[in-house]
């Protein structure tokens, strides 16, 4: 091979190379925008629970001069709303633990497959060597043709390398059912915790339903008198509102620290990126020189491999031979330094993964929620009663809708957007609403239970409360309102048939 044909493949190996740690470094920067903005989004959802929980205690502080019959409810409806969300969080961790040993079960199967293949590779290997009767000192001490002596001893540093290959594999493939099985009993144990817990949270469900139907029926006659005076309605309306405007003002500081943080983000990857145009360029003239060194380096080859004579004894043959057997002993041994690292980190990785991790936030859309659009589906399908600005039978008028249905059924998002409150308000009982972003916001009161608290990003559809009959209401139903910009506005005109 020439030296101009050497310099063209080495020069196309450092592409290829460079090429492959280029995708390694796109990917792992991939990940690091990922992670980054995943934490940010805890970040922000803690920021944001702190600013709600600001707002009802400013709304609490605001109250406590009024008390109303329904008051008494409060404790048993949130500790009943707080448990069923913690049995579907149970229930999730449940599916997801079962799921996790469904594949321990599949990967601790093919590990031994694997280990039943390379047990017979290594039994093959030893009867194929011993049946050759071949040995480094046979061949060394044979007499042989120095020529015949290397190929023999070459061929014995393939042989023992292969073997080691396989012992090692064999080691990998038991170190992996180790851990297989410790990760398998470590999700036995949690399930057993799960059900302990469930159970227990079941138990305490109970309790609190038994204490619900108590407190409810010492203040039925109390709660019949305030539910016709309609200075309680209005003073629902007017809390509605109070909550509402203070949502408008946390949404707004949310979305300012939001702003702050893509302009950091985007000022941040404009100097990322003049600082990785710098460092190509730099690698760039880098490699120029190394292309240049090179070529030099091969011209002196050329000169001194044309003024060298060859002469070369069967002696020195012999010990070229056995230094090949040596190097080749030396790579093997450095290869399996490797692999021996690389199964650290592979298994390092594995034992991490029995940790139940914390989910990771759903994002919102990088531009932010794109408010309502006619046509969104019915949070629960149910009678309609009650009709938005009409009067209502107790006094005051009808600020949203109620859809009759049976208690604990789905309450589903009408629209992507993030929670921004999620709690106990008197006349409404459990309420969440839902900021989808341009100033709209959707409202679901009466619920039994709240499965999302503030912060949490939810898809259209997704199920996000269980209907009930919190707050001091007779029948079970949701209540929904649609707001935009702080102004109730009819939701039958958006929602679709």
């Amino acid at each position: 091979m020439t030296g101009t044909a050497k310099l063209r493949r080495l020069a196309g190996c450092a592409a290829l190379i460079a090429g492959a740690w280029a995708g390694v470094a796109a990917a792992a920067d991939s990940s690091a925008v990922l992670a980054a903005r995943q934490e940010q989004a805890r970040k922000q959802r803690s920021e944001l629970r702190v600013r709600i929980q600001k707002l009802q205690k400013d709304i609490d502080q605001q109250e406590a001069s009024r008390h109303e019959a329904a008051d008494a409810l409060q404790a048993s409806e949130s500790a009943i709303s707080s448990i069923d969300r913690r049995l579907v969080e149970l229930a999730d961790q449940k599916h997801a633990a079962e799921d996790d040993l469904a594949r321990i079960a599949t990967d601790t199967a093919a590990r031994r497959k694997e280990l039943a293949a390379r047990q017979a590779e290594l039994a093959a290997q030893l009867r194929s060597e011993y049946a050759s009767g071949l040995s480094p000192w046979t061949a060394l001490l044979s007499g042989n043709d120095p020529q015949a002596i290397g190929r023999e001893l070459g061929y014995l540093g393939y042989v023992s390398k292969a073997r080691a290959d396989t012992l090692r594999a064999i080691r990998r493939v038991l170190q992996e059912l180790e851990s297989l099985r410790a990760r398998a009993e470590a999700r036995r144990k949690e399930l057993l915790e799960v059900a302990q817990q469930t159970e227990q949270q079941k138990e305490e469900l109970e309790r609190q339903k038994a204490e619900h139907q108590k407190v409810l029926a010492s203040i039925d006659a109390q709660l019949k008198q305030q539910r016709g005076q309609a200075h309680t309605l209005e003073h629902n309306d007017q809390r509605m509102g109070r909550l509402i405007e203070g949502l408008d003002q946390a949404i707004a500081q949310q979305r300012e620290a939001e702003r702050k943080e893509r302009e950091r983000r985007k000022a941040e990857a404009e100097r990322k990126a003049r600082e990785a145009l710098e460092a190509r360029r730099r690698q760039a003239e880098q490699a120029a020189r190394q292309a240049a060194q090179a070529r030099k380096e091969a011209q002196a080859r050329q000169e001194a491999q044309a003024q060298q004579q060859a002469q070369e004894q069967a002696q020195e043959q012999a010990r070229q031979a056995r230094e090949q057997v040596e190097a080749a002993r030396a790579q093997a041994r450095q290869a399996e330094a490797q692999k021996a690292e690389a199964e650290k980190a592979r298994q390092a990785q594995q034992q991490a993964a029995p940790a139940a991790p914390q989910a990771a936030p759903s994002l919102p859309p990088p531009g932010g929620f794109s408010g309502l659009k006619h046509g969104l589906p019915y949070p629960v399908h149910g009678e309609v009663q009650g009709r938005f600005g009409m009067s209502r039978p107790d006094g005051g008028l009808w600020r949203g809708i109620v859809l009759r249905t049976a208690a604990g059924t789905a309450v589903h998002a009408v629209a992507p957007g993030r929670v921004v409150y999620a709690s106990w308000l008197r006349g409404f009982g459990n309420i969440l609403i839902i900021d989808h972003g341009d100033k709209y916001l959707s409202i679901y009161g009466y619920n039994q239970s709240l499965l999302k608290q503030v912060g949490d990003v939810v898809r259209a559809g997704e199920t996000i409360a269980t209907v009930g009959a919190t707050g001091g209401q007779v029948e079970p139903g949701l209540y929904f309102e649609i707001r935009h910009a702080g102004v109730p506005v009819n939701p039958l005109l958006w929602l679709g048939h």
